[in-house]
């Protein structure tokens, strides 16, 4: 399989860092008490924090924010998939555990400040492709309901469009059957690409820590755009 960046993106925005963290040989499961315990500590304490500094003054929401205005779209009525995370958290509408798979993807987006999706790769059909939406792109999302992404990034495979960091649809969604996934991090476009790198080293490693098998990783940059899993 191969991920890439569609090349208008290389060049109307050069400062757009995708990480990508290959998974194979997973077991996906109730999170260990561990993991739901780190999580409820670190929304409270999240909660605490943000009593001073509010969801759209926190550096990863800010800067990602801008980047969703400059690609064209409403941060306000289409909020990312961390702030709208932060924002439950503001409300002490804490997240609650699902499986490990996602259990982890939303303590790394809470932690980071970013959104970040993962998906089923047997679900996924050839090559994978991160674009910026039109008018006619869209999927049925986990929200329940289709979800237009014009203006919005997301990714798509040879069938149809599957994910966004805005929200993810059903079709690829990881489930305690899935073997191997791809995760896929909206980097904060300030990191260094060594920042980045050890962001993604970081995640994956304490995702195989609960998950067991094997991964990889790659940085989608305009100078690197291509990587072949």
């Amino acid at each position: 399989m191969e991920v890439s960046l569609h090349p208008s993106l290389s060049t109307q925005h050069p400062e757009l860092k995708i990480g990508i963290i290959h998974y194979t040989k997973i077991v996906v499961a109730e999170s260990p008490q561990m993991i739901k315990g780190r999580m409820q500590l670190y929304q409270e304490n999240l909660y605490l924090e943000m009593q001073e500094t509010p969801v759209t003054e926190r550096a990863g929401i800010a800067e990602w924010r801008k980047l969703w205005k400059k690609l064209g779209a409403d941060p306000n009525r289409y909020r990312h998939a961390a702030e709208s995370l932060m924002r439950r958290v503001g409300k002490q509408n804490y997240i609650t555990p699902f499986h490990s798979g996602v259990d982890l993807n939303n303590f790394f987006s809470l932690q980071y400040e970013i959104p970040i999706g993962i998906y089923d790769v047997a679900h996924i059909k050839g090559n994978v492709e991160i674009a910026l939406g039109n008018e006619e792109t869209g999927y049925e999302g986990l929200n329940g309901r289709f979800n237009s992404l014009q203006n919005i990034l997301y990714s798509r495979d040879e069938e149809s469009a599957f994910g966004s960091p805005f929200v993810d649809s059903k079709r690829t969604a990881v489930t305690e059957e899935t073997t191997e996934a791809l995760h896929i991090f909206y980097l904060r476009p300030s990191l260094s690409n060594e920042e980045a790198e050890k962001l993604l080293a970081s995640a994956g490693r304490m995702f195989n820590q609960i998950h067991g098998g094997d991964y990889a990783t790659a940085l989608l940059t305009n100078v690197t755009p291509t990587t072949t899993l």
